[in-house]
């Protein structure tokens, strides 16, 4: 059996103390996440990153830098994600594209505060 893991990307996004979260749900709740989704087929992982934050957010998006490389097998799925997780820097909004709810937090704080 061949081992393929699917590829998913994340942004980090710091901008004036702030950073940048997507509103989704999840497990029936709501919950605060990175500007993330999966790498398509011929895309590099800068344009997924780019094209996942401009679809959820309206902002366009440059990575910059890799910030990590993450593995993760959770138990109740047969399935692997390898995420690859870019900063980068925010050029430009446009409030016209339809979008999941996005939110600034301060820096250093947490979802629960």
């Amino acid at each position: 059996m061949v081992w393929k893991p699917d590829v998913t990307v994340a942004a980090v996004i710091e901008r004036d103390g702030k950073f940048l979260f997507v509103e989704e749900r999840a497990g029936g709740r709501v919950v605060l996440n990175q500007p993330a989704g999966h790498l398509e087929h011929s895309e590099t992982l800068p344009q997924a990153i780019a094209r996942e934050t401009l679809e959820e957010t309206g902002w366009t998006f440059v990575p910059r830098d890799v910030v990590g490389i993450y593995l993760w097998q959770p138990a109740h799925l047969s399935k692997t994600f390898l995420r690859v997780a870019f900063r980068g820097q925010l050029e430009g909004h446009d409030p016209s594209r339809p979008s999941i709810t996005a939110s600034c937090a301060p820096a250093g704080s947490t979802a629960s505060n």
